[in-house]
């Protein structure tokens, strides 16, 4: 029993003890197990891994496009070439003579695509929630999600023939008045068309994600309310909002993050010479800076870009934080 107890106490030759394993090869091991263990859900995760990599992270490397002055001549193989500018392309786009046309008219849209379509779903699955009849309700889901799956192209053309100066809605409105000409060549209609189309378009499709949150909330607690005598806007406002309150706060956080991307089709197909001063934004500018002008300016282009991809992450974390300090649902 002791020459057992002699060789456990002394385990190397000088008669000093093991060091004990470092964390960091316990670390390994750990994953090495979890990895071995699930390796079908890694696989799985393999496939759009693949894709996140080689079409969002290696492009990445185009974005020093913005701090060279880049020639398109010399190919994207030849990037490293290009001399360094640092800032001057940025500066250049704060020069602009319609920079602080184009960003006003971005945020303006933005912002007001956010206060039309953030509240309209939540409305819409509150409303198809209480909805008794099935009938009616499967007939408002059905025609609400329906414009969802038409291309922006058809949509455009829509609106281009029902806002045209022949059009059924110009006809309506000069019942009551109106002496204008077609609505697409009012600059100071066009928000209204492209923000009300959108959230007309969206509006059924957002909803299906606040009537999934609806789905999880416990029944008792309307049960316990229906004893208690409470209404259903009463329902709604102790029971339903608080139960999708963090399902909204990460799609507000989201939007939050493309305030400044304003669906580049859409704007391009509805703007035509005469709505251009409130329909130019920053996606149609990088676009014209890019491939419609005399002089491709890529390096002009990938720096307006740039500067948008900033300062929507920056608005992106910056949400973020103020939902962790009111104590709501973030993202990170």
């Amino acid at each position: 029993m002791a020459n057992v107890n002699m060789s456990t106490s002394a385990s190397t030759v000088d008669g000093t003890r093991p060091l004990p394993a470092a964390p960091e090869i316990t670390r390994v091991r750990r994953v090495a197990r979890g990895f071995k263990r699930n390796w079908q859900l890694y696989a799985m995760l393999a496939l759009p891994l693949a894709w996140l990599i080689i079409y969002q992270y290696v492009p990445m490397w185009g974005a020093q496009i913005a701090f060279r002055d880049y020639s398109p001549q010399g190919g994207f193989a030849g990037l490293h070439q290009a001399d360094w500018v640092g800032l001057e392309h940025f500066r250049r786009f704060f020069n602009l003579p319609n920079f602080w046309t184009v960003l006003r008219n971005t945020l303006v849209l933005n912002v007001y695509a956010l206060i039309a379509g953030f509240p309209l779903p939540i409305i819409l699955a509150l409303a198809l929630n209480y909805v008794g009849r099935a009938w009616f309700r499967r007939t408002v889901q059905l025609v609400s999600y329906a414009p969802h799956f038409i291309s922006v192209v058809v949509i455009v053309g829509m609106l281009f023939l029902f806002v045209a100066r022949d059009g059924v809605v110009v006809q309506f409105l000069q019942v009551f008045g109106y002496e204008g000409g077609g609505l697409m060549e009012e600059p100071q209609y066009w928000k209204s068309l492209f923000v009300w189309s959108g959230v007309w378009q969206s509006l059924g499709f957002s909803a299906i994600i606040y009537l999934a949150a609806l789905s999880g909330i416990d029944p008792t607690l309307h049960e316990a309310a229906i004893l208690d005598g409470a209404n259903k806007l009463q329902r709604m406002r102790d029971i339903d909002l608080p139960g999708i309150m963090p399902v909204a706060m990460i799609l507000l956080i989201l939007n939050m993050g493309t305030l400044l991307s304003t669906g580049f089709e859409k704007v391009l197909l509805m703007q035509n010479p005469l709505n251009m001063s409130t329909s130019e934004v920053i996606d149609t500018l990088v676009y014209r800076l890019a491939f419609d002008s005399p002089f491709p300016q890529f390096a002009l282009a990938t720096a307006v870009g740039l500067f948008k991809g900033v300062i929507g992450l920056i608005l992106l974390v910056a949400v973020n934080q103020l939902a962790r300090r009111l104590k709501q649902t973030s993202l990170f």
